[in-house]
């Protein structure tokens, strides 16, 4: 089978290392992929959402499957682009339909599918700017803190959770009036803040059955003890440890299955991933927000606990076979630790070169952000590198990435020391 993947970052790089295993894989194009998807397959300097550009490689290189790791190329409807071309409507393509990718696209269509299923999750309200009224009213009959949510893509930032009522009322006018985050925060989501751990579930699914994946918990502030700025994600362990066999059960039953069977049942096209990012609220999982593709930095962990191979299964979803498909896990647990430029997630630098990376045997590496400069790898974003290490327990595998992170160096490089520590503290 001959594959492109889409994507740049972390999450692409696990998936190409999983694609990369499979027995039935004959070449694996990544578009436009990283200095570390460059030792798995060709790299193609080639957008995720310029699809014309996409056709053009697809066809030249006759590929069978495209794999779409980030959620913009779904959201603006890569699925129905490749469905609606003659030329192309053969393709396999692992990513749900433009309506199915709004269950990311818009926090409103997800909330009201929510409701629709009786999915659980956090009571809320959806205001524009000709309703602000009635959203700073809706403020005033509620309890802090005070979660706004933009409704539209915000590349991770479009989340503020805040503990004064005048200060949740000047953000909402802002976001509303003020573009804060620009046509994103045209609409807004105010929900009730809900107080617990939170876990990343995911599944695959065909649109008719699906499999778990391994679940994962990330860890989203720059700051040690969970403090200061959100990120794209400072670090990541799976398996969760009280995410115990009663809790998935809730989880399978009450919000895995209901979203499963409601996608079926409203005709929407979904043949990929689902993310479902939740909160345990004193034993009962609530759903937080939904994505439409593998979460970053989980994907570093979850990949690396998936036994089967994985095209297998992709093949099961593109084929509505995936019933039919086995999955396995390894025992092993992962963790995996981000390194970042100096400065993020505000103002920092690239092109730094990184030091060390073949001097590690222990633990896999995963580029977040990276380029090849001559023989030499050099930082390109934010979020750089993600260590990733196996161990018999999380303290295991989350010591191994530790010593290994020690060995990788570069100019003003961060991380977090205290991934994992809230649940093995517990």
């Amino acid at each position: 089978m001959r594959v492109l993947l889409l994507g740049s970052g972390g999450r692409e790089h696990a998936i190409a290392w999983k694609i990369s295993q499979s027995s039935i894989l004959d070449e694996l194009f990544i578009a436009p992929g990283n200095a570390g998807t460059k030792k798995l397959g060709k790299n193609l300097n080639i957008q995720v959402n310029d699809f014309e550009s996409i056709k053009n490689v697809v066809l030249q290189n006759q590929i069978n499957m495209v794999v779409v790791g980030p959620e913009e190329p779904l959201v603006m409807g890569i699925y129905d682009f490749f469905k609606n071309d003659t030329q192309l409507k053969n393709i396999s393509l692992i990513g749900p339909s433009k309506e199915g990718a709004q269950l990311e696209g818009s926090k409103d269509f997800a909330k009201a599918f929510m409701s629709r299923h009786r999915i659980p999750t956090a009571k809320y309200a959806t205001f524009e700017a000709n309703t602000l009224t009635e959203g700073l009213r809706f403020l005033d009959a509620m309890k802090g803190p005070y979660v706004l949510k933009a409704d539209g893509l915000a590349a991770g930032k479009g989340v503020l959770i805040i503990d004064d009522l005048n200060q949740a009322k000047k953000e909402l006018e802002e976001m509303l009036l003020g573009s804060k985050f620009g046509q994103a925060s045209s609409r807004v989501v105010i929900e009730q803040f809900l107080d617990g751990l939170e876990l990343s579930v995911f599944a695959i699914t065909d649109g008719e059955s699906f499999k778990l994946l391994p679940e994962a918990k990330d860890y989203k502030r720059i700051g040690e003890g969970d403090t200061g700025l959100n990120t794209g994600g400072m670090g990541a362990i799976s398996p969760v440890p009280f995410a115990d066999a009663a809790f998935m059960d809730k989880v399978l039953n009450r919000i895995v299955i209901p979203t499963i069977k409601g996608l079926k049942a409203e005709n929407i096209t979904y043949e990929g991933f689902v993310f479902f990012g939740l909160i345990n609220v004193k034993g009962d999982p609530y759903v937080i927000e939904y994505n439409c593709r593998m979460g970053d930095p989980e994907t570093e962990v979850v990949m690396p606990r998936i036994k089967s191979d994985i095209l297998d299964l992709f093949e099961g979803v593109a084929t509505h076979t995936l019933s039919e498909r086995d999955i396995q896990f390894h025992d092993k647990s992962a963790a995996t630790i981000m390194m970042v430029a100096g400065g993020y997630p505000e103002a920092y630098n690239k092109g730094e070169t990184i030091y060390g990376l073949n001097s590690i045997t222990e633990s896999l590496v995963f580029h977040a952000a990276t380029l090849s400069d001559g023989p030499s790898v050099v930082s390109n974003g934010g979020r750089v590198l993600a260590v990733t290490s196996y161990g018999k327990n999380l303290q295991m595998a989350l010591e191994r990435s530790y010593e290994s992170i020690t060995k990788i160096s570069f100019q003003d490089a961060y991380y977090r020391t205290d991934i994992g520590k809230d649940v093995l503290d517990k």
